[in-house]
Formats: structure tokens, sequence, C-alpha cells
């Protein structure tokens, strides 16, 4: 403890600012135990976030996490927080109801040996937003890994609704049409399901827009 030069009479000490941390090697074992090799937990949350028995609205999220050098990250653990289709969360401040066996909430651990990460979920809709707006579809993501310190918050838009990115009032902040891009995942395929493709760069030529949560 220290107080300041030149400070007034009966002014407070000041903590001196310990080191920074890192997310470290322990970060899987208090998110994902089961990756990590720890059995016998009863619930963890996975990368399922909607019912599995509902295959009328599936879609599946993948990616990777990049560095700057373009390296995949390959420890990285990625959590998502979604409304269901019908626009509404699982969480008490919402109250309205939501689909069947709809969690909303999804944590997921790149593979070792790719980097490739994946949600398995539905379509969300159109959610309110601040002053009467109306926010586009949307999956918000966080994202932490060795090295970073603090963890990355983002979004996924998706590319079916270009009309309401217009409008959404996130969107409408991003001045940089080309940065915007890098919230906007893609299209890859139908079949069973629809998959979205969404890299994360942390840094460098496509660096991902992140927020200041």
């Amino acid at each position: 403890m220290r107080i300041p030069p030149n400070a007034p009479p009966n002014t407070p000490p000041v903590l001196k600012e310990t080191p920074s941390q890192t997310a470290g090697p322990y970060v899987h074992i208090g998110l994902r135990p089961s990756v990590a090799g720890f059995a016998g937990y009863t619930w963890e949350p996975d990368h399922q976030i909607a019912n599995p028995a509902d295959k009328s609205r599936r879609i599946r999220i993948s990616g990777t996490v990049f560095d700057g050098t373009g390296a995949p990250v390959k420890d990285a653990l990625i959590e998502a927080w979604q409304a269901d289709a019908n626009g509404h969360y699982p969480h008490p401040e919402d109250g309205r109801p939501v689909m069947p066996g709809f969690r909303g909430f999804g944590r997921a651990a790149a593979d070792l040996e790719s980097g490739e990460w994946h949600f398995d979920t539905i379509r969300p809709g159109p959610v309110p937003g601040p002053g009467g707006t109306l926010q586009a579809p949307h999956v918000s993501l966080w994202i932490v890994a060795r090295g970073i310190n603090i963890g990355l918050h983002t979004r996924l838009y998706f590319p079916e609704d270009a009309a309401l990115h217009a409008t959404d009032p996130l969107l409408a902040i991003i001045p940089d049409p080309r940065r915007r891009e890098t919230l906007i995942a893609t299209r890859e395929k139908d079949g069973e399901g629809v998959t979205y493709r969404f890299d994360i760069h942390i840094q460098g030529e496509y660096e991902t827009v992140f927020l200041d949560i």
C-alpha cells in the first residue's frame, strides 16, 4: 500500500496493482471439467443449446479461433448465449415462455488437434433493443484461452437477415462495412440441417469486432 506523492492530508492509501493473470491452463478444469479429464459431474454446460429432439429448426454453428499469426488457438473455450426462435430468453428478466428444452446457453471447447468448435442449436428470432429498437437475430459469444487476460465478447449474425442488419443498433455503431462483415456468419450447407461458419480472429487483417462489455 502507498500514498500518492503530493496527496492531500488524510488521503487513503492506494493498493498496488498486482500483475495481470491469463486464463492459464486451468480454464477447462473450471468451465469444462470433462474436457480436462475430470469425470463425475452431474451437469456440465456443453455445445447443446436447444432441444436435440427439435429437428425442424436445427442448425450448427462451427468455427475456429485464430491468433494474430493465423494459427488456430487450440485451447480456446467459447460460451454462447441466445434467444429462442421467438426471440425469448430463458431468463427471469425476460419472463416470456421459451420453447421446450431450450437452454439458451452453451459452452464448447476447441478440438485440441484442429482448433474447431461447434454449437448445436436453433436459429434465434429478433429481440427487443434499447429505446424500442429491434435487434437482428444473433448469438452472443465469449472467448477465453491462455494468453487472453480478459475474455473477449463478440456477436454472430446470420447472413439471411440483411434487412434487419441495416437497423440493428449494435451494427449501426460500426462505421466500416468491412468491420461489420466480421460479425456475419457464412452459411455452408443444407441437408440434415444448416451449418453456419463463424471464424474468430483475435488480431490481424481480419480481426473480429469485439465488444466492450
